[in-house]
């Protein structure tokens, strides 16, 4: 994903709607971490919440101070502002069914 796109960029799938999940995802650079939270992220929305969510990509090496006021210890981390509760899941996001239950969701059989 190019740098500018990365800078707090909004990817908004879907109508303004009830339903529509928040999330931004906090990342340091192009780091392989990075990278691979980004990957894991979009291939979780494509397959569970196609046309419901919202999703802000920051990089925190661009802007340090959104990750100061998010209290963002760690990266990359997951915050889930919508719906409540709030949830935050720091890591890779390669845990498909770890970060369902952070969503909330419940994984398709």
């Amino acid at each position: 994903m190019p740098a500018e796109k990365r800078q707090g960029a909004k990817e908004t799938r879907g109508d303004k709607k009830e339903g529509i999940y928040e999330l931004l995802l906090y990342v340091t650079g192009q780091t392989p971490n990075s990278t691979r939270a980004i990957t894991n992220l979009k291939t979780i929305c494509e397959t569970h919440l196609k046309g419901r969510y919202e999703l802000t990509v920051v990089d925190i090496y661009q802007q340090p101070a959104l990750a100061k006021g998010a209290q963002i210890i760690a990266t990359p981390t997951l915050i889930k502002k919508l719906p409540p509760p709030l949830r935050r899941i720091v890591g890779d996001l390669s845990n498909t069914e770890r970060v369902l239950y952070g969503l909330d969701l419940r994984p398709k059989k």
